[in-house]
C-alpha cells in the first residue's frame, strides 16, 4: 500500500528517526517500519504523546545533521503547526519531512481539512504523490529537497494514495552514516529576537524562492498529450483524469503537479501557453485553481479556468471517474443498476468493547439520580467511543477534537448549566490533549464529572501503544506513566479507578460521583476486547437457549452487541464473535441467555 511505499522510500533515504500519532490514514508508514524494526537497527521509530510532540522530536533530530520525519493526519497538522511555523524561520541542517495525509469524504476524519493551505501559510515547500511508486519515490526527493534548501518539506498525501495497492520498484538503500553535531547560534535558533525574525523571513523568502528551480531536476511536475484544452491536476485525481484520456481518446493537455507549493510559475507559463481552456482537477479546496488564477493574471492570458469555483467538480467529498468525466466534459453511457434496499447499519463498538459496560453503567447511574438523560450532557471525545452517538446506546451529545471533552465540559459549567455534565475521555486521548483540560478544570475548581476510558491502548486507529506502555512495539523498553499516577498529580478532588466489567461497582461509583461536588474522575480501566481475546482468548461464551427466549430484543435493544442478530423471532448469538462478556444477559429478564465453557 502507499503508507508501505512511504515506509520504504524512509528507509532508502537513510532517515534516522520517524515519529508521529496515530491516525487514519497515516498510521501504516509508523506501523510497517516497526514490524521491521529488528531489522532497522539504525533507525528510531517510536509513536509519540501527540503530533506537536512528533514533530519538535524531529526536528530536534534535523537540526543536528541527521535524517527525520513526523507523521500525522491533517487535524494533527493542526496541532503541530505552532512549531512547524517557527521552524521554517530556523530552517534545519538534516533532511526533515513532514507526512500529512488527508481525508477527502471524508472517511475517519472530523473535517475535509485541505492542508496545501499550511505550506502557504508556513512558506513551506510540499510535494504530493499520486501513486504508491511516487509516494516512495516523492519521501527520498523530499529529504533531498529539505537538505538542500535547508527547510522542512511536507509531503501531502490523500487517503486514495495511503491506502491504495500497486507494484513499486525498490531503490538503493543509502548508508549516510552521519554523527550528530549542533552548534549555538541565537539569531538562527532563537525566535524572542524581532529583528532577528526580521532577518530569519528574509532567509525564508530567500529559500522559497529557490524552490521551483531545486525541484526540476526530480522531474515532479509533467506534461501529457497535446491540444488547446489544458487539464491541470495533482495527487490521486491524476488518476482519474488519465484513466478517461486513455479510454476515451481525451484530446487534451494533462498537466501533472508533484510540487504543490510553491506553485511551478515557469514550468506553469511555458506549459499554458496556447491554452484556450484550462480544467482543474483536484480534491478538496480551490488551491489550484485560485493559484492558477493568479498566475493566468500575471502572464497577461485569458483563458477561462474550469473547476470547483465554476462548479464543474464539487467542493465536498472525493472525487471519483464519474466526477471528473462530467467535468471533462466526457459522459459515459449510464449503466442501469439493480435498486436495493439496505438497511442502515451504523458502525457499532465491537462485541465485549468495554466502553458499552461504561455507557451503560452511566445511562443507569444517571437515571437512579433522578435525572433525565435528555438533560445531563455527555461531552465527548476522539475514540471508539464516538460510536456510543449512535442507538441504541445514544449517549454522546459531542465529539469534537482530541481533549476538547473536559475543556468543553467545563465552558458549559462556568457558563451556569445547573445539572450535571459529563465529560468522556479515552487513554490515548487524555494523553494527547486532556492533561491541560483537566489542569484548567481542577484550577478553576469546576463542578464536573470525568470519565477516563482506558482501554490500554490506541484501538481506533490499529492498537498502538499510550505513554501506559512498558514496551514500545519495536520491543524498546519504555518508563509506564499510569493515568492515575498523572491525574492524582493535577489533584481533582475525588480520583476511583474502577473495571467496568464490574458492573454493579461501575453503576455505584459514577452515582456516587454524578452528586458529588468538585472534579471527579473516573478511570474505566479493562483493555480492549479485540486485544484480549487475541492474547487471551475467551473463557466463557453465551448463547440463547431457544425455549426461553420471548424474542423480546431487550438484549439487543439495550446493547446494540453486533454479536446478537434475530432470527425466527428468537436471538442469537454469533458463537465466532461473542468474547464473553456477558453484557446481553445483565439484560435478559428471562434467563435465556447462557454462558458456556470455551472448550480449546
Amino acid at each position: 500500500m502507499g503508507n508501505e511505499a512511504i515506509a520504504r522510500g524512509i528507509i532508502e533515504a537513510g532517515t534516522k528517526v520517524v515519529t508521529g500519532y496515530p491516525g487514519t490514514p497515516s498510521s501504516e508508514v509508523i506501523m510497517a517500519l516497526q514490524r521491521y524494526s529488528s531489522h532497522l537497527v539504525d533507525m528510531y521509530v517510536e509513536w509519540a504523546v501527540n503530533e506537536r510532540v512528533a514533530f519538535e522530536v524531529a526536528y530536534g533530530v534535523a537540526i543536528t545533521g541527521l535524517r527525520a520525519m513526523a507523521t500525522m493526519k491533517a487535524p494533527g497538522l493542526n496541532v503541530a503547526s505552532d512549531p512547524v511555523l517557527s521552524a521554517a524561520y530556523s530552517g534545519v541542517d538534516g533532511g526533515l519531512v513532514v507526512l500529512v495525509a488527508d481525508d477527502p469524504g471524508p472517511h475517519t476524519t472530523q473535517t475535509e481539512q485541505d492542508s496545501r493551505w499550511y505550506a502557504k501559510l508556513a512558506k513551506l515547500p510540499m510535494i504530493s504523490p499520486s501513486s504508491p511508486q511516487e509516494a516512495k519515490d516523492y519521501t527520498k526527493i523530499a529529504f533531498d529537497l529539505s537538505e538542500e534548501l535547508s527547510l522542512p518539506v511536507i509531503l501531502r498525501t490523500t487517503t486514495r494514495v495511503n491506502h491504495a495497492v500497486g507494484d513499486v520498484v525498490l531503490g538503493e538503500v543509502r548508508r549516510l552514516n552521519r554523527e550528530p553535531r549542533f552548534t549555538k547560534n541565537p539569531p538562527r535558533f532563537v525566535r524572542a529576537g524581532m529583528k532577528w525574525n526580521l532577518e530569519r523571513h528574509k532567509w525564508l523568502d530567500d529559500q522559497l524562492a529557490r524552490v521551483e528551480i531545486a525541484a526540476e531536476k526530480y522531474d515532479l511536475n509533467k506534461v501529457e498529450g497535446s491540444g488547446d484544452v489544458c487539464v491541470v491536476t495533482e495527487g490521486v485525481a491524476y488518476n482519474y483524469v488519465k484513466e478517461i484520456a486513455v479510454e476515451r481518446g481525451l484530446n487534451a493537455r494533462i498537466v501533472k503537479l508533484g510540487l504543490l507549493y510553491p506553485l511551478p510559475a515557469r514550468f506553469l507559463t511555458k506549459t499554458l501557453a496556447g491554452c484556450k481552456e484550462i480544467i482543474v482537477v483536484e480534491e478538496l479546496d480551490p488551491y489550484l485553481e485560485e493559484g492558477l488564477k493568479a498566475l493566468l493574471f500575471e502572464m497577461g492570458l485569458n483563458a477561462p479556468v474550469r473547476g470547483k469555483l465554476t462548479g464543474h467538480t464539487p467542493l465536498e467529498g472525493e472525487l471519483n471517474k464519474h466526477i471528473v468525466e462530467r467535468a471533462l466534459g466526457v459522459h459515459a453511457k449510464a449503466t442501469e443498476l439493480p435498486q436495493v434496499q439496505v438497511p442502515p447499519r451504523p458502525p457499532p463498538l465491537c462485541p465485549g468493547c468495554p466502553h458499552r459496560f461504561s455507557f451503560l453503567a452511566l445511562k443507569i447511574a444517571i437515571s437512579r439520580r433522578r435525572l433525565k438523560l435528555s438533560d445531563v450532557p455527555i461531552i465527548g471525545d476522539i475514540g471508539c467511543y464516538a460510536l456510543s452517538v449512535y442507538p441504541p446506546i445514544d449517549m454522546l451529545w459531542t465529539e469534537h477534537s482530541m481533549g476538547a471533552s473536559i475543556s468543553m465540559a467545563a465552558g458549559i459549567k462556568i457558563a451556569g448549566f445547573k445539572e450535571p455534565v459529563v465529560a468522556v475521555i479515552g487513554d490515548s486521548t487524555f494523553y494527547h490533549a486532556g492533561i491541560p483540560s483537566l489542569i484548567e478544570a481542577v484550577n478553576k475548581k469546576v463542578n464536573l464529572l470525568v470519565l477516563i476510558l482506558d482501554n490500554g491502548v490506541v484501538a481506533m486507529t490499529g492498537h498502538q501503544s499510550t505513554p501506559a506502555w512498558k514496551v514500545s512495539e519495536t520491543g524498546r523498553e519504555v518508563k509506564s506513566i499510569p493515568i492515575e499516577d498523572v491525574v492524582r498529580a493535577i489533584g481533582p478532588d475525588n480520583v476511583v479507578v474502577v473495571d467496568p466489567y464490574n458492573f454493579d461497582e461501575m453503576i455505584g461509583i459514577l452515582e456516587d460521583m454524578l452528586s458529588k461536588p468538585g472534579v471527579n474522575v473516573v478511570i474505566a480501566r479493562h483493555p480492549c476486547a479485540l486485544l484480549e481475546v487475541r492474547t487471551q482468548g475467551a473463557a466463557l461464551r453465551y448463547y440463547v437457549e431457544k425455549d426461553l427466549c420471548r424474542g423480546c430484543k431487550a438484549c439487543l435493544a439495550s446493547t446494540g452487541c453486533p454479536a446478537i442478530f434475530m432470527e425466527a423471532g428468537k436471538a442469537v448469538i454469533i458463537e465466532e464473535d461473542c468474547n464473553g462478556c456477558g453484557i446481553c444477559a445483565r439484560f435478559c429478564a428471562f434467563k435465556a441467555i447462557k454462558p458456556v465453557k470455551v472448550v480449546e
